[in-house]
């Protein structure tokens, strides 16, 4: 198989090198979060709702698909029970914090108005060798055949200066879609469920081809810290979240050995055609 990259990794090594190589060659475990876990359940039952004739999708039956679908999670992850209810934090509020978000989402979008073309569509397209793929929450596809990338975000909207950060995800996926379908999508929207705001972008075709270039070079750079073991970290406000700080030499720590061919194991795993992960918005 080619190598592969995802949005998720690929915004990682941009972050820090270092947080990449923990998560994709050393493969170290993060311990899953209330939080992460709350936006999967969001994400499921948003899907779902779906499934209903569309009178039907109203806020109450959204809601109602929160605990199925949260018993749906724990089986496939058990380690997740552990975060509510006698873990982290109660039930109730856990679950009322959810139903908060997915109440949000209907003063946003109507439901009964939508006929999503895909949920959880896992795309992927091969560019100059390498493989980009990754999971849109939800593609809208126009009559006449215009897209709509759509993916909702459980944290709150960013600020005008790290707008393009939060873009990058949503061109990346773009990219995808053009060169595996031939057409570039004509709206890019980011629902933000926390504070009720919706981001929309129009790339043109030259913003993909700019994001094609980005992504080009980030793949050389990763394979040049894979070749050369120096996956150096890069320090910012985001390490007071990172799991793997412990071990980060810019706070004293000591990172673990290189493992044996670690050239090899810097292709993106978390890019297959598994099941999504938790997101961590």
């Amino acid at each position: 198989m080619p190598p592969a990259l995802s949005p998720s990794r690929a915004a990682d090594f941009l972050q820090c090198p270092l947080l990449y190589r923990f998560r994709v060659v050393d493969r170290l475990p993060e311990p899953p979060s209330a939080a992460a876990a709350r936006g999967t359940l969001v994400h499921a039952a948003l899907e779902r709702l779906f499934d209903l004739p569309a009178p039907q999708r109203t806020p109450e039956a959204a809601v109602a698909l929160l605990e199925p679908e949260w018993a749906r999670l724990v089986e496939q992850e058990p380690d997740l029970a552990a975060l509510v209810g006698a873990g982290a934090e109660p039930s109730d509020g856990w679950f009322a914090a959810a139903a908060e978000l997915v109440h949000r989402w209907f003063t946003l979008e109507d439901p009964t108005r939508l006929e999503p073309a895909e949920r959880e569509l896992y795309v992927e397209a091969e560019v100059d060798g390498l493989l980009l793929r990754g999971y849109v929450d939800r593609l809208d596809v126009a009559p006449d055949g215009r897209l709509r990338v759509v993916d909702y975000k459980t944290g709150k909207a960013p600020s005008e200066y790290f707008e393009g950060k939060a873009l990058f995800q949503m061109k990346f996926y773009a990219l995808v879609l053009w060169r595996a379908r031939g057409v570039v999508p004509t709206v890019l929207q980011l629902v933000y469920l926390r504070d009720g705001q919706v981001l929309r972008y129009s790339p043109e075709e030259r913003d993909l081809l700019a994001t094609e270039r980005k992504v080009r070079a980030l793949w050389e750079a990763i394979e040049r810290a894979a070749r050369t073991g120096d996956w150096r970290p890069r320090p910012s406000r985001l390490c007071d979240w990172c799991h793997h700080r412990p071990l980060c030499p810019a706070y004293g720590g000591t990172p673990p050995p290189l493992p044996e061919g670690a050239e090899v194991l810097a292709v993106d795993p978390s890019a297959s055609g598994a099941a999504a992960p938790i997101e961590v918005d």
